[in-house]
């Protein structure tokens, strides 16, 4: 790692910070203002590049109405796992992910679908369109081959 990228739990930390942020719809000047700081010091705690204090952990868990923990937690274990490098990486593209718009957008617009066939559907279809190895297995499982099923 260079010294100057920033520590995977920083970031992660910043990540949350941020997908929290987004959830609730507050603005980074919003959160700054509450912390007394600057909206660009918020912009470098959401990316990992200026670590945050645990006093000050405290204060945006109680603006966004979090419990600290909440910073900290990741659905499959955590960055010290003894998980593969690609493994952590990926974890962290999709905490990223997660954490932007997008992500927030696309997770609340597919909460609200609750057909748990035409979920799968959709996972084929974005897999599909992906051209990942997902797309082969769900292919595989369901027999077929042609977007047209996705329809059915």
């Amino acid at each position: 790692m260079n010294k100057k990228d920033p520590n995977p739990i920083d970031a992660f930390v910043g990540s949350r910070v941020r997908m929290r942020r987004l959830m609730i719809g507050l603005s980074q000047e919003k959160l700054a203002d509450g912390l007394g700081i600057t909206f660009q010091q918020v912009q470098k705690y959401e990316k990992g590049t200026n670590r945050i204090g645990a006093s000050r952990l405290q204060a945006i868990a109680d603006i966004l109405g979090v419990h600290p923990s909440f910073f900290f937690q990741q659905d499959e274990g955590s960055v010290h796992s003894g998980k593969p490098a690609a493994d952590v990486h990926e974890s962290q593209e999709i905490s990223s992910f997660v954490a932007s718009k997008e992500g927030i957008a696309l997770n609340r617009a597919f909460l609200k679908i609750t057909d748990p066939v035409l979920r799968k559907k959709i996972i084929s279809l974005v897999a599909a369109m992906a051209q990942t190895p997902e797309a082969d297995q769900a292919a595989a499982q369901s027999g077929t081959r042609h977007a047209e099923s996705l329809h059915g």
